[in-house]
């Protein structure tokens, strides 16, 4: 069965994701960051509002992926608040200064969420040595791994996601994502043989504010979930199965 996630970063995006045909969820804050841990309440009010499979992310910055040990224990006590909240999953990653993954503090991520599933995020596509990561993170417990192949987007890194997807058998996930859409998805997913495929579809949205000072010279929009791109790449997904 293909299985596709795709990143809320509003409340009604889990909703249109739910409507649309998406399998879970990866749920975030800050688009402009690349994601970041969402609030507690975000967090609470998606699980309420949703019964897919709901992956907060706890990452609690942007910027690399290389933490100190306060931005660790915050990393420790969001994945025990997504534990206690109902959540099926988190998305972490913490890299060494060196390029190599933390193997310690994810086994310790990895075992603090349990029951939870964890998926090792694109912190993977920062690494110095593929494989040698790849086999870390096994190690580590994580479900799956998110990437797109160490290249800016999944069309650019298809060959890397397929060599990993051959190494991986079936001992890890491999999750392609990065510049997914409904234009190459069936190609990607033909290219790489993965079953799990991430994509943002996102859309902007302009402001309802009937006024906007325009001394600021701002545009407010916002980050939303594509519900026709949505239905789309779902529909490509049943159409392989």
């Amino acid at each position: 069965m293909y299985i596709l996630e795709v990143i809320a970063f509003t409340i009604s995006s889990c909703i249109t994701a739910q409507k649309a045909g998406a399998h879970r969820i990866e749920l975030c804050d800050n688009p402009m960051e690349g994601g970041t841990t969402p609030s507690y309440g975000m967090i609470r009010l998606a699980r309420q509002k949703t019964s897919l499979q709901l992956y907060p992310i706890i990452r609690p910055r942007g910027g690399d992926f290389l933490y100190t040990d306060d931005e660790y224990n915050i990393m420790m006590q969001d994945v025990l608040l997504c534990k206690e909240t109902g959540c099926d999953g988190v998305v972490i990653g913490i890299l060494k200064k060196d390029g190599t993954v933390d193997g310690i503090r994810t086994a310790k991520l990895v075992n603090a969420a349990y029951p939870m599933s964890v998926t090792f995020h694109r912190a993977f596509d920062r690494v110095r040595d593929p494989q040698e990561a790849l086999e870390d993170i096994i190690q580590c417990g994580c479900e799956r791994i998110l990437t797109s192949g160490l290249r800016t987007g999944v069309n650019e890194g298809a060959e890397m996601m397929k060599s990993l997807v051959e190494l991986a058998e079936d001992k890890i996930i491999i999750m392609p994502g990065s510049g997914l859409r409904s234009t190459n998805l069936k190609a990607i997913a033909q290219k790489t043989g993965a079953v799990e495929f991430h994509s943002s579809a996102r859309k902007n949205v302009l402001t309802k504010m009937q006024y906007v000072n325009p001394d600021m010279g701002e545009q407010l929009q916002s980050t939303d979930l594509d519900e026709e791109e949505v239905m789309a790449m779902a529909a490509i997904l049943n159409g392989l199965q």
